[in-house]
């Protein structure tokens, strides 16, 4: 922790249970204040639990949690106006268009009347889709999908941005141009970033630092460099480096193209966990 500055998150032996199942198991993470941040990790190792909990769509059972130098438990209202989150599932309308699907997110997130359209405008101007912003959604590629799903959540320019396997699905040229979008928009609001991923040349690219959860529990934490030289093998990579926690193999396979790949990889990757 920097002296001085709040975190933008600060958890403290935060546990979350499904009847018997520990999905979070008594975890302690602090993420700065404008980090890019990825928490790593196979299915089912509590990451979207615990971005869930971040975004307070799951309360604190145990534990505690600051977000932004609220806590979560007294302030979760105060936190969702400060927050933009992309969810694995889709989380647009194909049948409104892509202005309309930004303009409904901005009335959510509460932005002011007298600004809301100049922040609709930016904010898709930032993913570059100003030129498809009154086509309906449904016909959007894959890329532009996700492009949409972060100009919805950046309209109320979030201090907190929580991005769950933002990437899933789409091909690699679409990854790069989603990520050199968002970057910009980082670099003029300063926003704090957490994303999780199962590409890791994409967090070793991206994050600042990087904690790997393996069922449910913090194995590691560090900056990918440390990470990869923590393992004492020369060229080790961050791959390695989840090999070494996780003991399971990543798959990295794109698959699917537009909103209807996108929305059946994304039933792939929850039914598997």
């Amino acid at each position: 922790m920097i002296p001085g500055r709040t975190p933008a998150i600060d958890c403290h032996e935060l546990t979350y249970r499904y009847g018997d199942f520990t999905a979070v198991d008594n975890l302690t993470l602090s993420v700065e204040s404008g980090e890019t941040f990825g928490l790593l990790g196979p299915n089912g190792a509590g990451k979207s639990t615990f971005i869930k909990t971040l975004a307070t769509l799951t309360p604190v059972q145990q534990g505690t949690l600051s977000i932004l130098g609220f806590d979560a438990r007294r302030s979760p209202t105060d936190i969702r106006y400060n927050i933009g989150y992309v969810p694995q599932q889709l989380s647009i309308e194909p049948a409104l268009t892509g202005r309309q699907n930004v303009a409904w997110f901005a009335r959510l997130y509460g932005v002011p009347r007298r600004v809301r359209d100049d922040r609709i405008t930016i904010a898709l101007d930032a993913m570059n889709l100003l030129d498809v912003a009154d086509r309906p959604a449904g016909g959007y590629s894959g890329g532009m999908v996700r492009r949409l799903e972060l100009a919805q959540a950046l309209v109320n320019r979030p201090a907190l941005l929580l991005l769950d396997e933002p990437t899933v699905g789409l091909d690699p040229i679409a990854r790069e141009s989603l990520w050199t979008q968002l970057r910009g928009m980082q670099a003029n609001f300063g926003m704090t970033v957490l994303l999780t991923t199962h590409y890791m040349e994409e967090a070793d690219a991206l994050c600042d630092r990087v904690a790997l959860l393996h069922h449910g529990r913090l194995q590691a934490v560090g900056t990918p460099a440390e990470l990869k030289a923590g393992l004492g093998t020369p060229q080790a990579t961050l791959e390695d480096v989840f090999r070494h926690y996780a003991g399971r193999d990543l798959s990295t396979e794109d698959t699917g193209e537009g909103f209807r790949g996108v929305r059946a990889s994304r039933r792939v990757a929850r039914r598997a966990g």
